[in-house]
């Protein structure tokens, strides 16, 4: 059997950058594997994506680069670089009090780390180019996942709905009926390992709960995004702000972002509540223009036409977001599901996409640790054993991390839309960067910081966050207590004891 000692026949079902990226860590250890999608070859620019936009922006940190370096692709890494920008940090667009817009700049971090925008269909693109190069690995676009079996394990796929011309062959001339013509060929695929990276609509976990014991938690928030583009300038081409920052305009319960492209536009998002977005649809122009002015000073029509903003928002669709929880993510030796299948999450921390390619690093990281590409016939275990040892590992140790990241990325949207206007907010943020630079044996960094440029767990960095927190929030009320004290003690040197005096007599009434 290819299982014990020779190749593994891997099945990727999902071709999206999770899918791409878990196909390129298992070809490059030698397995046979093949790729089906539901949709047309994603490099085709007419291919829609399955949430129906075209021109979105990803953030990539350093847990997606680092998933993307291990795979060990020469030159794959370089060239996703390349057509990336650096943002350094948020830059916050506002209005002051005296009705004068501003912007102010927030660096990430204090060692002047920072993430990349990049265009997803371009890194879909890099990553299926560098797929097809490889000789043990087939892409099959268009097929629909309609079943799968994990104990005999075997996936049944429908390729394209096309009229059979059955009769052409056919002696008697006579067209097979309707019903025949027009359903779908079904083909079956024999498999060893499965791994689902289909998005949080998931096929592969569907066919899985039939099998596993997987406990299911989804949550639609009382959030709705709208995308928008900005066009670079009309007069020499450039950025029409800057590219070197993620723009946003808090607004409390919504906001408005701007991630940099590399055609010199922006890509925007409007987040908001089901309500405001019901409230704006009947709006005249001129107050729905007023309106928007009113929320996101600096936007329209500075950035964005009246006309276009109004056109914009009508014919762009109003998606939902999603935020998904499960366990476990494998059954036995067969399937695991990784990304926005296990995990979906609210696009809050731009961690979606870097949380999917780090969990095919992890995940390929047990799979070694557990000797599932040792052929040795030494090893008192087969290969299916060993995988399955692996898998059950990747759910302990992943399970608790996505789930922190989750409620990191809930909570992120209070921080983005509010929080980065608040005093308290900023007055952390400078302490744990202060602390960090000038007292690294303290180990301190910031929430943000530990999320996007490093490669901590994520469960641990919500422990560690929480520590300095209360650390925190220790030190600022000492030193309210030690200044209150001072304080005090300077009135009743000013007023003499007799009030400290009035307080005892009361005391002891």
């Amino acid at each position: 059997m290819p299982d014990v000692n020779g190749k593994q026949r891997v099945l990727v079902v999902g071709a999206g950058p999770v899918g791409a990226l878990a196909a390129l860590y298992a070809a490059g250890r030698g397995d046979d594997v093949a790729v089906y999608d539901l949709r047309d070859d994603l490099r085709d620019p007419s291919t829609t994506p399955l949430n129906f936009t075209k021109s979105i922006n990803l953030a990539l940190s350093e847990r997606g680069i680092n998933s993307m370096r291990h795979a060990k692709c020469e030159g794959l890494l370089d060239a996703i670089i390349k057509e990336s920008i650096p943002m350094h940090g948020r830059m916050i667009h506002g209005r002051a009090q005296n009705g004068e817009i501003y912007q102010e700049p927030q660096l990430y971090d204090a060692k002047g780390r920072y993430i990349r925008a990049v265009d997803r269909a371009m890194l879909n693109k890099r990553l299926l180019d560098y797929l097809e190069q490889m000789p043990n690995v087939t892409l099959h676009f268009n097929h629909k996942l309609t079943g799968a079996d994990f104990k005999k394990n075997v996936a049944w796929f429908e390729q394209p709905t096309v009229a059979r011309k059955d009769h052409a062959q056919n002696p008697t001339g006579n067209a097979p009926p309707a019903s025949d013509r027009d359903r779908p060929k079904e083909i079956a695929v024999d498999f060893d390992f499965m791994i689902g990276a289909d998005g949080a609509h998931s096929a592969s976990r569907f066919h899985m709960m039939k099998f596993a014991r997987l406990a299911y938690q989804q949550e639609y928030i009382d959030t709705l995004w709208c995308e928008f583009h900005i066009n670079p300038k009309l007069s020499d081409s450039s950025f029409a702000i800057s590219p070197d920052y993620l723009h946003i305009w808090p607004g409390g319960s919504f906001m408005f972002i701007a991630i940099p492209s590399m055609d010199k536009s922006f890509t925007c998002t409007l987040f908001a509540p089901e309500s405001y977005f019901i409230a704006l649809a009947p709006l005249s122009a001129e107050d729905f223009v007023s309106s928007f002015s009113k929320n996101f000073p600096g936007v329209c029509p500075e950035l964005i036409s009246p006309e276009d903003l109004r056109q914009q928002f009508t014919e762009n669709p109003h998606l939902p977001l999603l935020s998904i929880k499960c366990t476990p993510y494998h059954y036995r030796s067969s399937v695991v599901i990784l990304g926005d299948a296990a995990h979906a999450m609210v696009p809050f921390y731009g961690q979606g996409m870097n949380a999917g390619l780090e969990d095919v690093r992890v995940l390929f990281d047990f799979l070694d640790a557990h000797d599932v590409y040792n052929d040795s016939l030494t090893l008192a275990t087969s290969r299916k054993e060993r995988r399955e040892g692996a898998l059950n590992a990747y759910t302990s140790q992943r399970t608790p991390d996505a789930a922190a990241i989750n409620d990191l990325a809930l909570r992120n949207y209070h921080e983005m839309s509010a929080g980065v206007k608040s005093p308290l907010y900023r007055i952390r943020k400078w302490l744990e960067e202060s602390a960090s630079l000038y007292l690294p044996s303290l180990g301190w960094s910031t929430q943000y910081s530990r999320v996007s440029f490093e490669n901590q767990r994520y469960s641990e960095v919500e422990k560690a966050v929480a520590r300095q927190g209360k650390m925190i929030v220790t030190v600022i009320g000492l030193s309210f207590v030690g200044l209150t004290g001072v304080t005090a003690f300077g009135l009743l040197r000013k007023s003499g004891l007799r009030p400290l005096r009035a307080l005892l007599d009361h005391l002891q009434k």
